[in-house]
């Protein structure tokens, strides 16, 4: 069984068992998060889609950790202007462990 959740803007396809890292969540570790924003639901050749979300289908999902992911650079540069700029990001995760699929 597998569904297609969406959190943090961007939507993922997740199965039981599944470790997923998704924007970081107000959760502490360990603590159960419930996700209730499913796309769709499939199991087999069953599929269920929403308009836009499944009435009824819950993802259950195990906070895992906490961390940030690996640095991006931004560089900008205005040539023949003595302009040059270096930035760096480093976005914050939630690692989850899906433990069920309702729905």
């Amino acid at each position: 069984m597998f569904a297609v959740i969406k959190t943090g803007g961007k939507q993922y396809r997740v199965a039981a068992g599944d470790k997923v890292k998704v924007e970081k969540l107000p959760a502490d570790v360990g603590a159960e998060v419930v996700i209730d924003q499913v796309l769709m639901v499939g199991e087999g050749e069953a599929v269920k889609v929403g308009a836009p979300l499944v009435a009824g289908a819950t993802v259950k999902a195990t906070v895992v950790a906490h961390g940030k992911g690996d640095k991006i650079t931004i560089f900008k540069l205005r040539r023949r202007k003595h302009y040059k700029k270096t930035l760096g990001h480093r976005q914050q995760y939630t690692e989850l462990q899906i433990t069920g699929i309702a729905g």
